[in-house]
């Protein structure tokens, strides 16, 4: 084991007192909440389902950690905000860290190396990812099928892009014109029951920067699909994207699903515009009488050439008003199938702009975009250690209902929740995490735990 060495700072006139600090509290750790991220686990059954996908070629008799203690030291790192590897260093006498693998905090042996985890990153393969995927996702479905039961109503399917701006020689790490740089395109797949206000993420896809947005959205859907209907057979599940993934063959496949209704965004055309312009008329004059933004909803029905039947097409004709600017035309299009009135239907379709703040706390709050490596499969698998991250970060956040922290942020999350100091002491019947008395969210923390301590 690492033993630490005592060294101090000294303030001398900071306050009445000169005041000293001193790194001397043996077995301490900065992360006392990060038991709550095992009870996650525990709830959900991840670590054990994404360790079971990679087959370990190490020779068993030199093998020091466990497939299972490194993936598990990567993912309850990344939760606590160690986004980089080379913080394993830092985090290898850790009693928390120690203890949320599964080993004694005190006596236990050090955690991996970074250039061990590194190996682990390096050695999975692609096969080993995709089943790593499905697990994630099955995972997910599978625990909000025992928390909801039968009470689901709809589910609501959110699939989006995002850029991941590299700075290196990264494999597939192409250029990009309209982010103007080099990057990845991972996609990124959420999942809503009935009317709730988190967007649970249960898939994500890591893809070259060149790739449109099509690529790999058919494949993904149809995973999702499949593993919904195996858990609610006869559910209704809504399909909500943005412009970029509208194709032909995403609106065939959508159509050939039972019971699947679609809200689609498509860009204007000429024909699109010709059809609403007497819609932006009457829209203009009103603005221009009243001095304020004016809009309307209609629909109409619509096919392009490379379709084989007419679909119908929501609109929202809009002007915009600014004072002391010219008025603006906003015309936007939505094609559905949903039998809904034509504000109804864009009214949800706008509300897809909540995955926006997930992919911001996987972005800010996760990093998820901390794609290094050489190895194109070696950041896939980085991509999924995030997203499993995330997914345990999600489920304290829904032990955290009907408190102050019920919508918090996964960074908010981490500070009031996990950044908790914590001195440990291990005996022969348990372990004691010492906790400091004025913690200030110390209600909200014993009501999160007491669900943490039941889960199973």
């Amino acid at each position: 084991m690492t033993k630490s060495t005592t060294t101090q700072c000294l303030f001398p006139d900071l306050l009445a007192k000169p005041v000293v600090a001193r790194f001397d509290v043996d077995h301490g750790s900065s992360d006392g909440g990060g038991i709550l991220l095992k009870g996650a686990d525990r709830r959900l059954g991840l670590l054990d389902g994404l360790a079971d996908c990679i087959v370990d070629r190490r020779d068993p008799a030199k093998v020091r950690h466990e497939v299972r203690e490194l993936l598990g030291q990567r993912v309850f790192a990344l939760a606590c905000g160690y986004t980089d590897c080379n913080d394993a260093a830092r985090l290898s006498a850790d009693p928390i860290h120690k203890a949320l693998i599964g080993r004694d905090p005190i006596d236990g042996d050090d955690l991996g190396s970074q250039p061990t985890l590194s190996r682990l990153e390096n050695a999975v393969g692609p096969r080993a990812l995709y089943r790593m995927s499905e697990t994630m996702l099955t995972r997910v479905v599978q625990r909000h099928r025992r928390r909801l039961r039968r009470k689901v109503r709809q589910i609501t399917i959110d699939l989006d892009v995002t850029d991941d701006a590299t700075h290196g020689g990264q494999q597939l790490s192409l250029f990009n014109g309209f982010y103007d740089s080099y990057c990845y395109l991972p996609l990124l797949g959420f999942v809503t029951f009935n009317d709730e206000a988190e967007q649970y993420l249960c898939a994500a896809m890591l893809r070259p920067g060149t790739a449109s947005c099509q690529v790999g959205t058919i494949g993904m859907l149809r995973r999702i699909i499949r593993r919904l209907r195996e858990a609610w057979p006869d559910i209704r599940i809504v399909v909500r994207l943005d412009g970029g993934f509208a194709s032909p063959e995403l609106f065939d496949f959508l159509e050939d699903q039972a019971n699947l209704r679609y809200l689609v965004g498509f860009a204007s055309n000429a024909v699109l515009e010709r059809k609403v312009a007497g819609a932006l008329r009457r829209v203009r004059r009103r603005a221009a009488q009243r001095y304020r933004t004016v809009r309307e909803y209609g629909h109409l029905f619509y096919a392009a050439r490379s379709w084989q039947n007419e679909r119908r097409v929501v609109y929202k004709a809009e002007v915009v008003h600014h004072p002391g600017r010219d008025l603006k035309d906003n015309a936007r299009f939505v094609i559905t199938n949903l039998p809904l009135l034509p504000r109804r239907v864009y009214q949800l379709y706008c509300q897809r702009g909540e995955v926006e703040n997930r992919i911001k706390e996987l972005q800010v709050d996760m990093q998820i975009d901390r794609t290094s490596c050489s190895r194109f499969w070696a950041n896939q698998f980085r991509v999924l250690a995030t997203a499993a991250a995330y997914a345990l970060m999600q489920e304290i956040r829904l032990w955290a209902k009907r408190t102050a922290l019920a919508r918090a942020q996964v960074n908010r999350l981490r500070i009031c929740l996990i950044k908790l100091g914590a001195h440990v002491e291990v005996s022969v019947r348990r372990i004691v995490l010492h906790l400091p008395r004025a913690f200030p969210f110390v209600e909200t923390w014993q009501r999160i735990a007491g669900v943490a301590a039941r889960a199973g």
